[in-house]
């Protein structure tokens, strides 16, 4: 399907479905001070905003609210992202479950205003690789993303296999830096998510070990923003959550399109981004106390390892849309 074609369909189901809510929002954002310019922060594994960028279905209806400007910030991986919202230059944006702990432990002001499903994460090696299990892991060299989502999955499959971070030599790189160091025979195993992951099993031939497809090493994703723009502006932040709410609805009802859709987005191939949205969920609502406490408990154990400096507390850094 054309993307003018799809961009239409989607502009007439935000109009039909929620001209209530943009009514009362604009009514409430007027009251408000609006801001200049809402800015949002990617990564191209977050193929709902991907396709919110490109079909720019936020500016319209922020448009309606009177802000007339958002500027999309892509950054490769979630704490890179967390460090500029926490300075301020980013507004809000999505990330998995690791980056926000170690943001609020070190003093950031963001707040959780929405989850989501994790995209899925994978142990993988070369294809000749001898490692087989996980407790072959022992002694050997593991590539993740310090402070990403990717350390915890690390964390919690080393474990599974009856080891820790003081069994195996980490190796803290980028998605880019680990793809050359993976493919360059530099580390022994790496922890990463899709499309990283659908990328190594399509074009480099890795082999999984673990993923998060096993229960016990799942974990959820958040959107975060900066709580000053929060309080300040929450028709706007809620109006921004809401059309990334019908992106991801459509997004999960309409795969094959939106694997052309992202493909069009990043160059990543439609056939790797099939894959990695072939086993992703796509659903979105706000923060549980189910996962304020999953959380909480990732918190605490990184707390336990020494990982994070201090005990922090989940619930104080959620944030609750208000009510009309």
């Amino acid at each position: 399907m054309k993307s003018t074609s799809l961009k239409r369909r989607l502009l007439a189901a935000t109009i039909g479905a929620t001209a209530a809510i943009t009514l009362g929002t604009a009514g409430s954002a007027r009251a408000q001070a609006l801001p200049s310019e809402v800015r949002i922060g990617f990564q191209k594994g977050s193929a709902t905003l991907v396709l919110a960028r490109k079909q720019q279905v936020i500016e319209t209806r922020l448009k309606a609210l009177g802000v007339n400007s958002v500027k999309w910030v892509e950054f490769q991986f979630g704490p890179p992202m967390l460090e500029a919202m926490g300075a301020g230059a980013v507004d809000l944006g999505s990330v998995g479950d690791t980056p926000p702990v170690f943001a609020q432990a070190g003093g950031s002001d963001l707040v959780y205003v929405a989850a989501t499903p994790s995209a899925q994460h994978a142990v993988l090696v070369p294809a000749d690789s001898p490692i087989k299990t996980l407790a072959d892991l022992k002694g050997k060299r593991v590539a993740f993303g310090k402070g990403s989502s990717a350390q915890n999955v690390a964390i919690k499959a080393l474990a599974l296999g009856g080891l820790t971070l003081k069994d195996v030599e980490p190796t803290y790189l980028s998605p880019a830096d680990a793809t050359a160091a993976f493919n360059g025979g530099k580390v022994d195993a790496w922890v990463v998510w899709d499309p990283y992951y659908a990328i190594a099993q399509q074009h480099y031939k890795a082999r999984v070990i673990a993923e998060t497809s096993d229960r016990r090493l799942a974990s959820a994703s958040y959107y975060l923003a900066r709580r000053e723009f929060a309080t300040k502006h929450p028709a706007v932040l809620s109006a921004v959550l809401d059309e990334i709410g019908k992106v991801t609805r459509w997004s999960g009802e309409h795969r094959d399109e939106l694997a052309t859709l992202a493909a069009e987005a990043t160059g990543i191939d439609a056939k790797t981004w099939s894959t990695a949205f072939g086993r992703a969920e796509f659903t979105f609502g706000p923060v549980t106390p189910a996962h304020a406490a999953q959380q909480q408990q990732l918190a605490d154990a990184f707390l336990s390892l020494g990982i994070i400096p201090r005990k922090i507390n989940v619930v104080d850094a959620v944030w609750y849309a208000p009510k009309p």
